[in-house]
This record gives C-alpha cells, structure tokens and sequence, in this order.
C-alpha cells in the first residue's frame, strides 16, 4: 500500500479545506468594509433598497469630491494627524524610560509601580468620560487640543510599557553595564544605546496607538465645541441635518477616514506581529 501517496493526498484535502474556510473568515471580516464602499458609490435613497449589496450605475464618483470638500476633509485631517502625532511619539519616549526605569533600575517599588501602571489596561477609556469632563471644564481645558492628547496619552501607555518592559527584558545588561564604565550617564544609555536596540517594539508601538486612536469619536465629540481641532470622524457630521442626511456622502466620508488606518495596517502588520512575537518569545 502506498501510505506516502495518501498521506500526501490527506495533506492537500486539509490544507484545501483549511483555506477555503480561512477565505470564508476573511470575507466575512471584510464585508463591512465592502459594504460600506459599495454604498458611499450609490444615490442616498439606494441605502434603503431591500438588497445587501447593490451594482451603482453608474457610480457616484462626486460622492467622494463632496465628501473631500465640504466635509471639512483637509482640516480634519491635519487636526488627526497632529494629534496621532504627539500622541504616539510622547507614548513611546514615556512607556520606554518607564519600562527602563521598572525593569533596569533596582529600586524598592519597582515591581508594584509595574503592576500599578499596566492595570490601566483593564480600564476601558470612555470610563472616565463623565470625569475627565469635569476637570477639563474647571480648568479651562475644554475645547483644547490637551482634551485629547491627555486621555489618549494616558490610556496608550499600559500597553507601550508592556510591550516595551517585555523586550527590554530580553535585552542583555552587558551593553547597559560596558556604557556605564565608559562613562555614559543614564539619559545617554537610553537613547543612545536601548533606543535604537528596541526598534521592534517601538514600530510595534507606534502603530498599535496610532490604530486605537485614528477612529476615536466618543471622548472628541464630548470635548469639542468647535471645528478648531475636531478629528477627520467628525468630517460625517457636515453632512447631517435635522430631518433628512446625504447617507452616501457620509459613507463616502467613512471610507475616508477607515483607509488611512488600513493602508497602515495593511503595510506594517508584519512589523506588529514582529515586534509582539519577538518580546514575548525572548523574555
């Protein structure tokens, strides 16, 4: 009997079977994303046609040439990348000198400061909504670009000293200790030498707090009175009236604001699963 031949043929039938079914899981994930495209290339009153999925003719190509432009696009964008911005370099250079400071460092609380700051990631962030609210009104912060950066900060640290203190971990002491009897001070050992050695996790890092916090609406639309540092979110609300809603434009708007953060993940999920894989199999 030809055991190899079967054995072989069993493989095939698995591996076949394995792909259809991860196909259909991955369908199923992207349909909302389809959906929604198919849509924002209908008319308004197409949305309340009785098919899932409906064949535009012919396209509604001006949907995304309004959305783009009296969405607000541009200044929304600018104000989200600003923010993402300082968010995610300040959440890197404090989740890299805490994790240092928590895993490098012999001091008496280091392990219970740890504990303390990662269980931040149990608290969801829209938790603190009603009293993040009321300091910023006491304070005159309201309507600030410090409304956001603060929570946003605040809520993607646990996560960057995790997996910061997870790959330093793995980092050998020997550089840390030869650099310190060349003379090099702390500051000078972080970001001269640990800086560079943690790329992964900070790729990792990077994009993980730019993903959490590209699409956030709720904390913005309760801290912003005014266009002046509104997200690209709120770009769909120049299209909402009291009575009746340019549907279309507003999907066209959605599919604006989600592309941006698929084209990034789509180009650096390598660089996530890296960056997670390699702190947690060295540590």
């Amino acid at each position: 009997m030809n055991f190899a031949g079967s054995n072989t043929k069993s493989r095939r039938i698995t591996r076949g079977l394995l792909i259809a079914f991860m196909s259909v899981i991955a369908f199923v994930e992207l349909f909302p994303l389809i959906w929604l495209v198919d849509f924002s290339l209908a008319k308004s009153g197409d949305l309340f046609a009785s098919n899932i999925l409906i064949a535009p003719n012919p396209p509604q190509w001006q949907n995304y040439y309004t959305a783009f432009v009296d969405g607000k696009v541009l200044h929304f964008l600018f104000n989200s990348i600003t923010v993402n911005t300082i968010t995610v370099i300040a959440t890197i250079l404090i989740s890299l000198m805490v994790a240092y400071a928590c895993t490098r460092m012999k001091w008496k609380l280091n392990r219970t400061v740890m504990n303390i700051l990662l269980l931040g990631m149990m608290i969801p962030i829209h938790a603190t909504l009603l009293p993040n609210f009321l300091i910023y009104n006491k304070v005159g912060m309201v309507d600030s670009i410090f409304a956001l950066l603060v929570p946003y900060i605040a809520f993607s640290l646990p996560q960057g000293i995790f997996i910061m203190a997870s790959f330093l971990e793995s980092v050998p002491r020997a550089l840390e200790e030869s650099a310190l009897i060349d003379g090099c001070g702390v500051y000078r050992i972080i970001f001269k030498i640990v800086l560079p050695i943690t790329k992964p996790s900070i790729v990792t890092i990077a994009i993980m707090t730019f993903l959490n916090n590209w699409n956030e609406f709720v904390m913005a639309m309760t801290y912003l009175t005014s266009d002046k540092w509104r997200t690209l979110p709120f770009s769909v609300l120049q299209f909402q009236g009291q009575y009746a809603s340019n549907y279309a434009v507003q999907f066209a708007v959605m599919a604006l604001t989600a592309f941006p953060a698929l084209i990034v993940y789509i180009l650096l999920n390598e660089q996530i699963t890296k960056g997670i894989v390699v702190g947690a199999v060295k540590g």
